[in-house]
């Protein structure tokens, strides 16, 4: 019988097979130095051939294709749904037997021992402060701030370019878009959607949304602008 592979040598499956999978199978191999071995996605989604080069196997036939004895998961769903298809499906995995990965890049700074829960995503260029909590399968894409001592919640999507000051709260589910603002000591909560260059600055209530106004277009054509 060949040997078992270590829990941080094994090869990973990715469950999707889109633009977010894609990305998270660039970090996994380059800075995770880790073997994605195949793809598996719901049957009614199953392409045609591979994806990447790599088999593509429906959920139905994952366990006989990747064992979990012998094969961990990363769920690499986007924000759509409110991150919920991504929650139920991390949910479905794991009771199967599969660990979930988390993946933190080699150039996010990170304060040390911050307890960060399976299959989440933490792309280059995040700050994440000393005394910070970050849940289960929460993804924070390139380039954001989060103050110390803030805690984000489980099933979270957090954009590129967001700013979450000092001691802040983050609820489950929720989604903030591009160069979001939100300010320190308070309180965001489940379910909250947070629109591109939104600025919050007090607590908010489960379910709720904000959306910044638009940039409105100037009636004169760009060709009778002198200077810029």
């Amino acid at each position: 019988m060949p040997a078992v592979p270590s829990s941080e040598t094994r090869p990973i499956v990715v469950f999707g097979a889109g633009q977010t999978a894609e990305v998270a199978a660039f970090y996994l191999e380059g800075d995770g130095c880790r073997n994605v071995a195949g793809f598996c996605v719901d049957a009614a989604y199953l392409p045609p051939g591979n994806f990447l080069g790599r088999p593509v196997v429906p959920l139905d036939g994952l366990a006989s294709a990747f064992p979990p004895e012998s094969h961990d998961i990363f769920v690499a769903l986007s924000f759509a749904g409110l991150n919920r298809p991504r929650a139920e499906k991390y949910a479905q995995l794991t009771a199967m037997g599969y660990r979930a990965v988390r993946f933190v890049h080699s150039r996010a700074m990170v304060a040390p021992d911050i307890p960060i829960g399976p299959n989440c995503l933490i792309l280059e260029n995040n700050v994440v402060q000393v005394g910070t909590r970050i849940g289960s399968n929460t993804f924070l894409w390139s380039g954001n701030h989060v103050g110390h001592h803030s805690v984000i919640g489980d099933h979270c999507y957090i954009s590129s370019h967001v700013v979450i000051s000092g001691a802040t709260v983050i609820g489950d589910y929720t989604f903030i878009g591009v160069n979001a603002t939100i300010r320190d000591n308070i309180s965001i909560g489940c379910r909250n959607i947070i629109g591109a260059a939104s600025i919050i600055l007090s607590d908010t209530k489960d379910g709720s949304v904000f959306r910044a106004e638009e940039t409105k277009v100037r009636r004169v054509s760009s060709d009778r602008v002198a200077k810029i």
